[in-house]
C-alpha cells in the first residue's frame, strides 16, 4: 500500500466489477464492499494495519459492482507489512467464492425446510397419539361402565318391578306404606337413570334410531328447557330455516338437549341467557384431518351456548370424562356430558367445546345429515290406562336370573296374561314344543351357552309367527350391532317398570306384521 494506491490483478478488480485497466484506491475497496459487510471488513484491514494488534487478516464479505451492480462473494487472506511501527503494504489473496455461498445457501435453506418438516411431522404425530391415548381411555372406561351397568341392571329389574307389583297390591288403602313404596321407586329409578347413562357414556345403550327433524325436536323442548332453566334464565331458539333431517334416536337426542341446558343453568349462578341454534353445516377434509375419528361431509347442527362461567383449557380437556365435575359434593355425578359424548359418538357424530372463561361456553353437537327423504315422522301417545291381556294369550319366559324371571312372571300374570317360564334355551325350545298356543316368546339376550338371539332363531323355524320380544341390560350383544337394534327387532331394556311392560307387549302382539 503506497500513496493510496491498490495493486490488484484483473481477477480482483473483476471481484468489484471494475474494469482491468482502470486503477484502484482504497476508496474504490471501501465503496465496493457491501453496505452490510462494510463495518467488519473494514474493522479488519484496520486490525492487520496496527502496529499493535498487526492481525491476520482473514474475511469474507460481499461486494457490489461498481460497472455492473452484481453482487458478489469474496473471501480474503491476509497480512499487514511492517517497518518499524509502520505498515507500508498489506498483502494478501482474495477468491471469488459467490458459487461456494450460494450452495451454502440452498442448502442452508433445504436444511430449515428439512428441519420445519420434520417438527411438523413430529408435531401432527404427537396430536395423532394424544387422540389416540384420550380414544383408547375413553373406550377403556366404556368397557369398565358398560359392565357395572349391566349388573346393576339386572340387580335394579328386581327391585322396580317388585315395587311396582306391591303398590298395584297396597292401593291407596295404606297411605304410610304408598308413601314408602313411592319413595323406594324414586330412589330406584334414579339409580335406572344413572345406569343408563353410563350406558350411554360407553356406547352400550341400544338406540332406535328414526328420522329426525332437529327444528321440530327442539320447538317442542321449549316448554320443558323453560321450566327446567328456571326463571332466571333467559330461553332464546334460533332455528335454521331448510334444516336437513338426520337420523338419530329422538328420545336421546332429547335427552342430550336437556343434559346441555341443565349444566349451562348451573354454569350461570346470578342468571344469563341460553340459547339452543340448529343450522346446517360442512365439515370439510381440513376439520376431519385435526380431528380424530370425524369424517367429513354433511352434518345438522344442534348449538347450545350460555353466558356463564365458562371454563378454562384444562376443564375442557376433561369435560366429557365420566364422574369428573367441577361443581360441589351432592350437585352432579358428572356423568350429564359423558352421556352427551357417548350418545354423539354412538350416532357417528362429533361433539366439541368452545368456551373462555367468563365468556360463557357453547357446544355444538353434529349429526349426520339423512340423505333420503325423511317424510314425517309418526307420533303417539300412549293411553293412561294400562294395556291388558285378554286371560288368554300364553307368553313364555326366558331368563336365566331367577329374580328376574320371577317378578317377569308375576307381573306377566297380573297382567291378564298365562305365563310359563323356562331358565335357559333347551327348556325353552321343549315348552315351545309341547304348547303350540303360545304367542310371545319374552327372553333375555345374555344367558350362557345358547343366548337369546339364537333361541329366537331356532324357535322361529319351527313356529315361524310366533312374536318375540327380548330384554337386556346390556347391549352389546346378539340383537343389537354398532349400537343400533337389527331391522325388525323389539327390545325392552332392564330394568322396566310394570307399565313399561304392558305397553310393550302389548304393542308387539298387536302388531300385524
Amino acid at each position: 500500500m503506497l500513496q493510496d494506491v491498490l495493486v490488484w490483478p484483473a481477477r480482483t478488480k473483476a471481484m468489484f466489477g471494475i474494469s482491468p485497466d482502470v486503477e484502484v484506491s482504497m476508496r474504490d475497496f471501501y465503496a465496493g464492499l457491501h453496505p452490510e459487510d462494510r463495518v467488519a471488513t473494514s474493522l479488519a484491514f484496520a486490525a492487520a494495519a496496527d502496529p499493535h494488534q498487526r492481525a491476520l487478516y482473514d474475511v469474507e464479505y460481499r461486494t457490489v459492482g461498481k460497472e455492473d451492480g452484481i453482487v458478489r462473494w469474496v473471501a480474503a487472506k491476509g497480512r499487514g507489512l511492517f517497518e518499524g511501527d509502520t505498515c507500508v503494504r498489506v498483502v494478501g489473496v482474495a477468491i471469488e467464492v459467490t458459487a461456494r455461498k450460494v450452495a451454502e445457501a440452498k442448502l442452508q435453506e433445504l436444511n430449515e425446510r428439512l428441519e420445519s418438516r420434520v417438527l411438523a411431522e413430529v408435531a401432527e404425530r404427537t396430536r395423532v397419539e394424544d387422540a389416540l391415548r384420550q380414544s383408547q381411555k375413553m373406550e377403556a372406561v366404556g368397557q369398565l361402565t358398560g359392565g357395572i351397568a349391566h349388573d346393576f341392571n339386572n340387580m335394579l329389574a328386581t327391585v322396580i318391578g317388585p315395587l311396582d307389583l306391591l303398590a298395584t297390591r297396597i292401593g291407596a288403602d295404606d297411605a304410610r306404606a304408598k308413601r314408602y313404596i313411592d319413595m323406594a321407586i324414586d330412589g330406584a329409578r334414579r339409580a335406572a337413570q344413572l345406569t343408563q347413562r353410563l350406558l350411554a357414556f360407553s356406547r352400550q345403550q341400544p338406540l332406535q334410531p328414526v328420522p329426525v327433524d332437529a327444528n321440530r325436536l327442539v320447538a317442542g323442548m321449549s316448554d320443558l328447557l323453560v321450566h327446567s332453566l328456571g326463571g332466571s334464565v333467559r330461553l332464546e331458539t334460533v332455528l335454521a330455516a331448510g334444516l336437513w333431517w338426520t337420523y338419530a334416536d329422538a328420545n336421546q337426542l332429547e335427552n342430550v338437549i336437556l343434559n346441555l341446558a341443565v349444566n349451562a343453568r348451573d354454569a350461570m349462578e346470578g342468571g344469563g341467557r341460553l340459547t339452543v341454534e340448529t343450522a346446517n353445516c360442512h365439515l370439510d377434509h381440513h376439520y376431519a384431518a385435526d380431528h380424530l375419528g370425524v369424517p367429513a361431509g354433511q352434518y345438522i347442527l344442534i348449538a347450545v351456548s350460555d353466558s356463564g362461567s365458562g371454563m378454562p383449557p384444562e376443564v375442557i380437556a376433561k369435560a366429557f370424562d365420566p364422574f369428573f365435575t367441577t361443581k360441589k359434593v351432592g350437585q352432579g355425578t358428572g356423568l350429564g356430558l359423558s352421556q352427551v359424548y357417548g350418545f354423539v359418538k354412538q350416532s357417528a357424530g362429533h361433539v366439541k367445546i368452545y368456551s373462555e372463561v367468563g365468556q360463557g361456553t357453547t357446544v355444538k353437537v353434529y349429526l349426520p345429515r339423512l340423505m333420503v327423504d325423511a317424510g314425517e315422522r309418526a307420533q303417539s301417545l300412549a293411553g293412561s290406562a294400562l294395556p291388558l291381556g285378554d286371560g288368554q294369550e300364553l307368553i313364555l319366559v326366558v331368563e336365566d336370573e331367577p329374580l328376574v324371571r320371577q317378578f317377569s312372571t308375576d307381573a306377566l300374570t297380573e297382567l291378564g296374561y298365562q305365563v310359563l317360564a323356562a331358565d335357559c334355551a333347551a327348556t325353552a325350545l321343549m315348552l315351545l314344543d309341547a304348547h303350540p298356543e303360545i304367542v310371545l316368546l319374552f327372553t333375555d339376550v345374555v344367558m350362557p351357552e345358547v343366548n337369546g338371539r339364537q333361541l329366537a332363531d331356532e324357535a322361529l323355524k319351527r313356529r315361524p309367527g310366533l312374536k318375540v320380544l327380548f330384554t337386556t341390560g346390556y347391549s352389546r350383544n346378539a340383537v343389537v350391532h354398532n349400537g343400533v337394534l337389527d331391522p325388525g327387532v323389539q327390545l325392552i331394556g332392564k330394568p322396566f317398570t310394570v307399565e313399561e311392560l304392558a305397553s310393550r307387549v302389548r304393542a308387539v302382539l298387536d302388531d300385524a306384521g
